[in-house]
């Protein structure tokens, strides 16, 4: 009888080790879990590339002037940073450099463009670079031609100018003009940027 007893508490005894042994896999298996939760805490919250974009506020179609083949759209559009223009160039010179700015007239009837008028300057300051003062509301960055004579614009425009508030720093309306040669940003008024190769003008979208 103390036989089967023992023989009994035995195989009990082997039956609980066994159990006590599978219970670490159970924490392994947690483990993918608490991974995941990890990675999820420092996912990034935005979409790569959305704070590159914004409404449109205003639309240029560039048209060339008289012996010119430079045409284009342009974009004006509002980011966190201010207005900024945005859009494709074709029909330059390969690998040329051209100024690139807002003139106060909307008007491109001219042949040589000059119909409309200097830069845009609301405020009469001095020309120069638009990342620096004193700049027109005109001012924008130089636009460079690759190797087929198209151009990426992707640029900001003065911070003391608006698209569609109706006042003086108004651009829509305003005309918008492709330079012959590279603005120099210090020659006034105009940074000796040369003759006119597109005209545009600038439209609420």
């Amino acid at each position: 009888m103390r036989t089967t007893h023992t023989i009994l508490f035995l195989a009990s005894t082997l039956v609980l080790a066994a159990c006590q042994r599978q219970e670490p896999p159970t924490e392994t298996e947690t483990a993918p879990a608490a991974s995941v939760a990890e990675h999820a805490e420092h996912a990034p919250d935005t979409t790569p590339g959305e704070a590159a974009t914004g409404p449109v506020l205003a639309k240029a179609t560039l048209a060339p002037t008289q012996g010119s083949e430079v045409k284009g759209e342009i974009d004006f559009i509002q980011l966190a940073s201010g207005l900024h223009a945005s859009g494709k160039l074709s029909g330059l010179k390969p690998n040329s450099e051209h100024g690139f700015h807002i003139h106060e007239k909307g008007d491109c009837s001219a042949p040589d463009g000059s119909s409309a008028g200097g830069h845009f300057n609301p405020a009469k300051t001095d020309h120069g670079n638009v990342s620096s003062d004193p700049h027109h509301g005109g001012d924008m960055p130089n636009i460079v031609a690759d190797a087929e004579g198209n151009a990426t614009v992707d640029g900001p425009v003065s911070s003391n100018v608006n698209a569609g508030k109706g006042d003086d720093f108004d651009i829509i309306g305003k005309g918008l003009i492709v330079h012959a040669d590279p603005d120099d940003y210090a020659t006034q008024p105009t940074g000796n940027a040369g003759g006119r190769l597109a005209c545009a003008v600038i439209s609420a979208p």
